[in-house]
C-alpha cells in the first residue's frame, strides 16, 4: 500500500509538472504568434497614418511656393481675396480642415476658414516655420474640442529670407474615419502619454502611460504582468476594450509620436487552457494504462523474458541472414563485372590473329620503308627517303591508334554513367572489329554524322556491345555481306540500328537468354554469353537492346539510349 500512494504522488506531481508545461508552453507560443501579427498589423497603422499626413504635408509645401500665395506674404497690406478663394479650393481638394497664410510676424493674412487676423506666432510649428524649416504638431482647439494636425511650411523671399508661413490644419477624424471598425485596437500616444488618435472612442484623450502623472483627465485603469517576455494588461475600461489584452508599441520619431496596439488574449488563454485540459486527459489516460499494465507485469513476466530470449534468437538469425544475403549480392556484383570482362577478355581472344595481323603489318612495312630510307640517304636522295619517312609516321599512327584502342577496350571501366560521344563508340569498335570483317568479305555502310551525337552511358562498355554485335554480324556473313549503321534521335531519345544480310536469327525471343547459341557445341567463337552481357549492360545505362529478322532477309539489332543534355539541346 506504501508504495502504491507514493507511485500515486510521484504520477499526480508529474501530471501536474506536464500540465502546467503544456498550459505556459501553448500560452506563449500563442501569444508569440499574436505579437508577430499584431507588429505587422502595427506597422501598416503606422505606415498609413504617415502615409495619410503625407499628402497633407505636401500641401503645404507646394502651396507656399505659389506665386499668390508669395505676393501676399511680400505685401502683407495688399489683398487677399484671391489668396482665401485659393486656400478655399485647395482645402476642399484636399480635405484638410483649415489653410492659413500669415506672415513673418504671425498675423493671419488669408484662410480658408475663419482663422484670418488671428495670431500664430506663440506656436512652435510657426516658430519652426520661421527657422526655415517644416513645422508640425498636434493640438486640440480649446473652443471646439477638436483634435488637429498642424503643418507649417516657410513661404521664402526671392532674397532668400522667410517672409512668412503656409499653415494646414487637419482634422483628426479626416484620418481616423477609414479605420473605424477594426478588430485590433490602435491608439497614437504622444509624449505625455495621452492617446490623441484611436479607432476607438473609448480610448480619445486617455491617458495610457503611468507617467507623468496628470497630463491626461482622463485615466485608463490598468495592470501590468509579464508572461515571459510579453507585456500583457488587465484593463478595466468598458465593454468595448479587451480585460486582458496584449501591449504592443512601435515608435514613429517622424511625427513624435508612438502607435500603440492592444490585442485580446483571451482566445490565447482558452487555446491554451483547452491544451492543458488535453494533456491531463492524455496524463490520466496514460496512468491508467500503466497502472493496468503493472498489475499485469508479474503474470507477464516470465512469457516476456521467454520472450526476449526468442526475439535475441530471432535477430541473430536475421542479422545473419542479413549478412549472408549482402555477401551474396556483393558477389553477384563482383561476378557480375566479372563476366563483363571476361567477355571483352573473350571478344580480344577471338580478334587477337586479325589484330596481331594488323600490327605484324605495319612493322614489316616499317622496317622495309627505314631500309629504304637508308639507302636513299646513301644515295644522296634526301626526298624519298624523307617520303619513305612519313610512311613510317603514319603507320605508328595506326598502330598506336589501334594499341589505344585495345587498351581502352581491355580496361575495367568502374566509373558511372557520363556523356559519351556515340560516334566515337562507333568508329572504335569499328576500328577493332576492322580485320574480322575484312576476313569474312563483310562491307560496312556507315556514314558519321557531322557532330558528336552524346547519350548516356559509359564508353568502353558501350564498346563491348557494339563489338559483340559487330562480330555476331561477321560470323553471320561468313561468305561476304554488308553491315548498315545508322543514328537517328527523337526527343530524348537516341537509336542506333545495325543490320547485316545474314540468314537472320533462329529463335528471336531466346537471343538474351544466357548460354544460348547458334554455333556449334565447342566452337571457338563463343559460349552464347555476349548478347546476353550487352543486354546486362544496355539496361544498366538505362536503354533498351531488342533484335528482329528483316522482312528483306537478316537480322537487325536496334539500340535505345538517352541522350545527353547537351547533345539533346543541340539536336
Amino acid at each position: 500500500m506504501i508504495r502504491r500512494a507514493a507511485v500515486l504522488a510521484v504520477f499526480l506531481v508529474l501530471t501536474a509538472a506536464v500540465t502546467g508545461g503544456v498550459w505556459w508552453r501553448a500560452l506563449t507560443g500563442a501569444l508569440s504568434r499574436l505579437e508577430e501579427r499584431g507588429q505587422a498589423d502595427l506597422a501598416l497603422a503606422g505606415d498609413r497614418l504617415l502615409g495619410q499626413l503625407h499628402r497633407f504635408r505636401k500641401t503645404a509645401v507646394l502651396m507656399a511656393d505659389h506665386p499668390d500665395v508669395l505676393a501676399l506674404a511680400l505685401d502683407p497690406d495688399g489683398s487677399s481675396e484671391a489668396v482665401d478663394a485659393l486656400l478655399q479650393r485647395t482645402a476642399d481638394m484636399t480635405r484638410s480642415d483649415e489653410l492659413m497664410l500669415t506672415d513673418a510676424t504671425g498675423r493671419v493674412l488669408a484662410a480658408s476658414g475663419a482663422g484670418k487676423g488671428t495670431d500664430r506666432s506663440a506656436t512652435p510649428y510657426f516658430k519652426r516655420a520661421m527657422q526655415g524649416a517644416l513645422g508640425f504638431l498636434h493640438e486640440i482647439d480649446l473652443v471646439s474640442g477638436r483634435r488637429f494636425f498642424v503643418y507649417a511650411a516657410p513661404v521664402f523671399s526671392p532674397e532668400g529670407p522667410v517672409a512668412g508661413a503656409l499653415v494646414a490644419r487637419i482634422d483628426t477624424e479626416a484620418v481616423e474615419v477609414t479605420w473605424r471598425g477594426e478588430p485590433m485596437i490602435v491608439f497614437f500616444t504622444d509624449r505625455d502619454g495621452v492617446a490623441f488618435v484611436s479607432n476607438r472612442d473609448e480610448l480619445i484623450l486617455v491617458q495610457l502611460s503611468l507617467l507623468p502623472e496628470g497630463a491626461s483627465d482622463k485615466l485608463l485603469r490598468r495592470e501590468e504582468r509579464n508572461l515571459g517576455r510579453h507585456v500583457v494588461w488587465d484593463i478595466d475600461g468598458g465593454p468595448y476594450l479587451p480585460a486582458h489584452a496584449l501591449h504592443l508599441t512601435r515608435d514613429l520619431p517622424v511625427i513624435g509620436m508612438t502607435v500603440e496596439a492592444l490585442v485580446d488574449v483571451d482566445p490565447a488563454e482558452r487555446q491554451a487552457l483547452l491544451q492543458a485540459l488535453v494533456a491531463t486527459l492524455i496524463c490520466i489516460g496514460l496512468g491508467a494504462v500503466l497502472y493496468a499494465l503493472m498489475e499485469r507485469r508479474r503474470a507477464l513476466s516470465v512469457r516476456l523474458a521467454a520472450e526476449a530470449e526468442a526475439n535475441t534468437r530471432l535477430e541473430g538469425r536475421v542479422a545473419e541472414r542479413t549478412r549472408e544475403l549482402t555477401e551474396a549480392n556483393d558477389q553477384l556484383h563482383r561476378a557480375q563485372a566479372e563476366l563483363v570482362q571476361a567477355g571483352k577478355l573473350s571478344a580480344l581472344g577471338q580478334m587477337s590473329a586479325g589484330i596481331s595481323h594488323e600490327l605484324n603489318q605495319p612493322l614489316m612495312a616499317i622496317q622495309s620503308y627505314a631500309e629504304n630510307a637508308g639507302l636513299f640517304l646513301e644515295r644522296e636522295e634526301p626526298a624519298r627517303a624523307a617520303e619513305n619517312l612519313g610512311r613510317i609516321s603514319d603507320l605508328a599512327r595506326r598502330m598506336g591508334r589501334i594499341i589505344k584502342n585495345l587498351r581502352a577496350f581491355a580496361r575495367q571501366e568502374s566509373e558511372g554513367m557520363s556523356d559519351v560521344d556515340l560516334v566515337a563508340v562507333i568508329a572504335a569498335a569499328l576500328e577493332l572489329t576492322e580485320t574480322r570483317l575484312r576476313t569474312a568479305s563483310v562491307r560496312v555502310d556507315w556514314t558519321p554524322p557531322a557532330r558528336p551525337v552524346l547519350v548516356r552511358g559509359g564508353e568502353v562498355r558501350l564498346q563491348q556491345v557494339l563489338v559483340n554485335l559487330l562480330a555476331n554480324a561477321a560470323d553471320a556473313m561468313e561468305g561476304g555481306g554488308t553491315v548498315t549503321i545508322r543514328l537517328a534521335q527523337t526527343g530524348g531519345r537516341v537509336r542506333l540500328s545495325l543490320a547485316d544480310t545474314g540468314p537472320g536469327i533462329a529463335e528471336p525471343e531466346r537471343i538474351f537468354d544466357p548460354f544460348y547459341s547458334t554455333k556449334e557445341v565447342g566452337a571457338s567463337e563463343g559460349m552464347g554469353l555476349g548478347l546476353s552481357i550487352s543486354y546486362g549492360i544496355v539496361q544498366s545505362f538505362g536503354g533498351t537492346i531488342a533484335g528482329r529478322n528483316r522482312d528483306g532477309g537478316g537480322a537487325e539489332f536496334t539500340v535505345e539510349l538517352s541522350a545527353a543534355e547537351r547533345g539533346a539541346k543541340a539536336a
